[in-house]
């Protein structure tokens, strides 16, 4: 496991308080995941952005306001492997996860045939788990969420843009309007199509994706069936689990007929903003109407920064770089913590928290031990219970660290951030499709994030003592590789 600050009076207080909660529910708690795509960390308007920026967010702002704020928390440079962390608690190098999986790869090994997820190890402690939305973690049969842990799925294996762009000519005439070419691209196998998998029983298409405006609707149609399922679950007695993830507002979109020109900015990235942060309304609602809200931890975030490449369908970060990279645009998330009764409105810190946490945490509030996970794998993931739930919780992570596909590229420890590689854009805008991964030289770049957020001025041998303290604390990390090997299931460049 990865080692993590004991406090153990915090510990305790926390065990008691989950205690009280079951002891006057005669229940489990609820855990739901709202997972929105690319979101950059200035776009909910209480971390900067909302109507000052065009879209407005009342619903996000409203959690997080009654609740835990987090504004140093973590996500992976790019979705799949953020998508897989959060469900395994490990880095995507040990799992070979490293980067999005794209029409026409071609995966070698099965990565989840070998690791445990977050809902097939709350099933024996009597959960159902939901996955609804977004996966992008594999199609293939044994890859899919109801092979992989999930009781059912409802949602599609790709991203928005992924799906519309078979049918988009305005954006994709070359491909749209050239018959061979689509061809090809179908007989990749992507799905296009709305899919409903049920663990152990029948997977169907429910609806195929023919236009933009089927596209445009998709949230709308995935929150429906969430709204419907919360209800189900509720009146079923037995706790769940319940991941909902948007497929907006990951590039290319599209407004749905309800939430066009709704933003103050009317540009279709703002109007997908306001429309994921009324759905957010929708579902918290609906938990609320089944009773549950007050024994529900709902945790709301982004996969990973903005993607600038699809500017100006794309979000926003204050911070230097964007989706794929390392700084702390890339990485840097709005993250919300809310539990109604047992989580503190008005609470807010910058103590850090890896999305990965997500893992361990959830398993500690199921009451799921960490003993019961497998001994010859490394978890990087930290349970940070005690920290979501107390007033005065303290973080138990010391450090996050930070890899780009199998180049480790950075850490953060305290408000510093050393770094050993970089990215480096060539153009502005395009942090993707013309950036290129760079050693750092002679010494490595150590940044103080409280007084250079952007990392632009690195202070590693004039203001600060703790250079090659960091360093070792990379190499140290690095090492655990060698005692636990990092998969390569065909995604390396």
């Amino acid at each position: 496991m990865e080692p993590a600050l004991s406090f153990p009076g915090q510990a305790e207080a926390a065990r008691a308080k989950l205690a009280e909660l079951q002891r006057r529910t005669g229940r489990k708690p609820n855990i739901v995941w709202l997972l929105v795509d690319d979101m950059g960390f200035g776009d909910p308007g209480i971390y900067g952005g909302g109507a000052a920026i065009g879209a407005a967010t009342p619903n996000m702002d409203r959690l997080a306001r009654e609740g835990l704020m987090l504004t140093s928390a973590y996500a992976q440079p790019t979705c799949t492997p953020t998508r897989s962390a959060i469900l395994t608690g490990r880095l995507p190098v040990r799992t070979g996860l490293t980067r999005p999986i794209l029409a026409g790869d071609k995966i070698k090994v099965n990565p989840w045939q070998a690791e445990v997820s977050l809902p097939a190890v709350l099933r024996p402690a009597g959960y159902t788990s939901i996955l609804v939305g977004k996966w992008h973690v594999g199609e293939g049969v044994g890859m899919r969420p109801h092979d992989v842990g999930f009781d059912e799925f409802y949602g599609y294996y790709e991203a928005q843009k992924e799906i519309s762009q078979g049918v988009d000519e305005r954006r994709y005439p070359d491909l749209v309007l050239n018959p061979d070419r689509l061809a090809r691209l179908r007989a990749t196998g992507s799905s296009e199509s709305l899919v409903h998998g049920v663990r152990g029983g029948e997977t169907r298409d429910v609806s195929k994706i023919e236009s933009i405006e089927d596209m445009a609707e998709a949230d709308r149609v995935l929150a429906e069936f969430t709204v419907q399922k919360i209800a189900t679950l509720a009146q079923s007695g037995k706790p769940f689990f319940l991941e909902h993830a948007f497929m907006k507002v990951h590039a290319d979109n599209h407004a749905s007929k309800a939430f066009k020109g709704k933003s103050g900015s009317k540009f279709a990235y703002k109007d997908a903003v306001v429309e994921v942060d009324a759905l957010v309304g929708e579902i918290v609602a609906a938990l609320d109407a089944a009773g549950v809200r007050d024994n529900t931890l709902i945790f709301l975030t982004s996969d990973n920064g903005p993607q600038l490449d699809s500017w100006p369908d794309s979000g926003y970060t204050p911070f230097r770089g964007a989706k794929a990279s390392a700084w702390e645009g890339g990485v840097r998330v709005p993250a919300i913590a809310n539990w109604k009764g047992m989580i503190s409105p008005g609470r807010q810190s910058d103590e850090l928290f890896d999305l990965m946490d997500l893992f361990n945490s959830c398993l500690s509030i199921a009451g799921v031990s960490e003993a019961a996970l497998p001994k010859d794998r490394y978890f990087d993931g930290i349970d940070q219970t005690s920290f979501l739930l107390l007033d005065d919780g303290k973080s138990r992570r010391e450090k996050v660290y930070i890899w780009a596909e199998t180049d480790l590229m950075a850490m953060r420890m305290w408000e510093y951030k050393i770094h050993t590689k970089i990215t480096e854009t060539h153009a502005q805008w395009l942090d993707i499709d013309m950036s290129t991964k760079a050693n750092v030289g002679l010494a490595p770049w150590l940044f103080n994030l409280y007084i250079d957020p952007k990392e632009q001025y690195p202070v590693g041998h004039r203001q600060n003592a703790w250079l090659a303290s960091m360093a070792a604390e990379m190499k140290a990390h690095a090492a655990t590789f060698k005692a636990f090997p990092p998969k390569d299931i065909g995604l390396a460049q």
